[in-house]
């Protein structure tokens, strides 16, 4: 069995999704991208608790680190079911198709993979985006020694929710016709990728402003 892709050390890693083999790809980029980012918004969490400056912070930091910590978590999750979830759709369409039955049978697997491979990255941008909530309430009161990778945290959340965003789109045509969750998800997207350009944009001023 493959080692799990969040086991594999990080230049193992990169040269997998170097390869010429279609998985890990994109997808599942986004998630770890996205875990980096709830990481380092954990970080400045960890470097501001305890200062006299934010004594009065203590309850939403603490509310914060307990989200990011689960959120990092559950997108090194998602990096693997995203894999998982985009090998079903290349085992299914190399499937058989030398009689009706065969032929029924690649399309219900085809059918169910496609839908999980747009729900999971659908999981993946929704994960990300609530970082970038946590980073907007970490922003103005975090150590400012560390507010720079506030921005950092910020930026890849942003890149992984639009990047997951992207394997959503690319997949929503090849769902089953009338599938109702080829319209619920490009609503939800459409929605969580405005709040995303809306909240990165107060995020950078916050930054901007702290570095001074």
């Amino acid at each position: 069995m493959d080692p799990r892709l969040t086991d594999l050390p990080s230049h193992e890693l990169v040269e997998r999704l170097a390869s010429r083999e279609p998985v890990p790809g994109g997808g599942s980029a986004a998630a770890i991208a996205a875990s980096l980012g709830a990481a380092l918004v954990g970080m400045v969490v960890e470097l501001t608790i305890g200062r006299p400056e934010a004594a009065a912070h203590d309850e939403l930091l603490a509310d914060v680190r307990t989200s990011a910590s689960r959120l990092r978590a559950e997108l090194l999750e998602l990096a693997e079911t995203d894999a998982a979830a985009y090998e079903a759709v290349v085992t299914a369409r190399r499937m058989p198709r030398g009689s009706d039955d065969e032929i029924e049978a690649r399309r219900t697997a085809m059918n169910d993979a496609t839908r999980e491979a747009t729900r999971i990255p659908l999981v993946t941008a929704t994960d990300a985006a609530a970082i970038l909530e946590l980073a907007e309430r970490v922003a103005p009161i975090g150590n400012r020694n560390a507010i720079s990778d506030v921005g950092v945290g910020a930026l890849l959340a942003a890149a992984a929710s639009r990047g997951a965003g992207l394997n959503v789109r690319i997949n929503v045509p090849y769902l089953a016709a009338g599938d109702p969750l080829a319209a619920a998800a490009t609503a939800e997207l459409d929605g969580i990728l405005a709040t995303v350009d809306a909240r990165e944009r107060r995020i950078a001023a916050i930054v901007a402003e702290r570095m001074g």
